[in-house]
């Protein structure tokens, strides 16, 4: 490769491009006239605004009429030739950029404009020609499904409902939000799902912007020990021996706590720091919560919700799908969702940007009744990967433990909940009745109505205390 792009080589480039107009259209991507020398520009610039307007490379001849740049022709040339063309132009253009991206980013620092600094000199390192084809759909149809549901995709939630709901569950790359108003249990809802991953095998890091990272652990602990909180104050040492078995069967779990306003970059060190630090991986992260963050490719008022949230948003999940992390995060409900039992896309806050870019938004529905009740309710507000839109499932909620489950959804249908049996059903279930033998020459008739009259009852009595109550009425004592 060349170290240096001088003026004759840049001028061979726009030659080269001159002689093979599919050549250009391949570098059109990246093809940048300030890239080019002052003395090359204006033919550079004339090049691109003629393919542009006229659909059409432009003659030599009008190049030399119109900017006094005169090139040369370069003759028999072949398929290698414009091989070590199309590397070449590749790494000129990468370096072109990279330069001036500099001397633009010290500009940035002295002024103290730090922020799109990063993404600068990032976008400037990751300029390259289009290699990749795509997929060849009619190619090989059984390994491109199976690509797709074996590489990286479809990870369990730990609620059977929910996966079917989602046809198998959440898949790395992607964006998952759920949205509730406060006090909704968001975060008890990401925290959940975080302990079902653990309990899977799976490694994760639970970030939280709003709660501390004492009080987002002690939660988990009383999920996770099936313990009060107030339980665990009164017996820590129970609960460290439970948490400790637990964890020889579970994933790795790192709760990191940072102050509201920051943004992806704060993220992504974080984690390359805990990896690096640990020699750990990471399966999924959890951000407690999206409009607590701030963007870092555009400078935006916080009170600018939409296009604050619509930069997160998009932010969050290219990071995602660039670390192939399972990506949960969280979203407030607006106040107009309040009194409303069936939520869409107004009723979020900030607007729909949010719902744009996610693959998965979930509605958390419940109230102080229902958690007394111990019930939840999630519905589907969005989902790129299935047809559940519009869809809800209801999950068990333990108020003690605030550990959240899907008891009813193991069997049957997705949505279709175990009947309720009253106390009276029960006992009427348990009791052994069983009416007296009857002759086989009695009538049906003449049957039936002794059944109902004379049929004795038997009963086994297994309680000894039920024994003495009865004894005690017998005696009249």
């Amino acid at each position: 490769m060349l170290k240096e792009y001088g003026l004759d080589v840049q001028r061979l480039f726009l030659e080269m491009m001159l002689e093979d107009a599919q050549s250009y259209v391949r570098v059109q991507n990246i093809y940048n006239p300030q890239n080019f020398d002052k003395s090359l520009r204006p033919a550079a610039e004339f090049i691109k605004e003629h393919s542009d307007k006229h659909k059409t490379l432009p003659d030599r001849t009008q190049i030399s009429a119109t900017t006094g740049i005169r090139l040369q022709a370069v003759p028999d040339l072949n398929e290698g030739h414009f091989d070590w063309f199309m590397g070449e132009f590749e790494q000129f253009t990468k370096r072109q950029e990279l330069e001036r991206a500099i001397l633009k980013a010290a500009d940035m620092l002295e002024k103290g404009d730090f922020e799109p600094v990063e993404k600068l000199i990032k976008d400037a390192v990751q300029i390259s020609l289009t290699k990749d084809m795509g997929t060849d759909y009619f190619g090989d149809p059984k390994a491109r499904i199976e690509k797709y549901f074996n590489s990286g995709g479809q990870v369990s939630t730990g609620w059977p409902q929910l996966d079917r709901l989602l046809y198998g569950g959440f898949s790395r790359g992607e964006l998952n939000i759920f949205a509730g108003g406060s006090g909704s249990g968001k975060s008890l809802v990401m925290m959940n799902i975080a302990l079902n991953w653990l309990q899977q095998g799976l490694s994760g890091v639970y970030i939280t912007l709003e709660l501390s990272e004492e009080l987002t652990s002690l939660r988990t602990d009383a999920m996770l020990t099936n313990m009060s909180t107030k339980d665990i104050r009164k017996d820590i040492d129970t609960t460290e021996l439970k948490v400790k078995l637990v964890a020889k069967k579970s994933g790795n779990y790192q709760v990191k706590g940072l102050p509201a306003q920051s943004n992806i970059n704060d993220i992504r060190a974080y984690l390359k720091e805990y990896q690096i630090q640990t020699g750990k991986k990471v399966d999924f992260v959890m951000i407690d919560y999206l409009d607590l963050l701030m963007p870092v490719s555009a400078k935006v008022s916080p009170n600018d919700l939409f296009v604050k949230d619509k930069y997160v948003s998009e932010e969050l999940r290219n990071l995602a799908k660039e670390l192939g992390f399972l990506m949960v995060t969280a979203s407030q409900l607006n106040r107009s969702a309040v009194e409303e039992i069936e939520f869409d896309h107004s009723h979020i806050s900030g607007g729909i940007s949010k719902i744009n870019t996610a693959d998965n938004v979930f509605g958390i529905f419940t109230s102080r009744a229902m958690k007394e009740r111990g019930k939840y309710q999630i519905q589907c507000m969005k989902s790129r990967s299935s047809t559940g839109v519009g869809q809800k499932i209801d999950l068990e909620y333990n108020i003690e433990t605030m550990r959240i489950t899907d008891e009813g959804g193991e069997d049957g249908d997705t949505y279709s909940k175990k009947p309720s049996v009253s106390i009276m059903d029960s006992i009427k279930a348990r009791s052994q009745v069983s009416p007296t033998a009857t002759s086989e020459d009695t009538p049906p008739w003449e049957s039936s109505a002794s059944s109902v009259d004379t049929a004795k009852v038997s009963g086994d009595v297994q309680s000894a205390k039920l024994k003495q109550l009865l004894g005690k009425i017998k005696t009249g004592q």
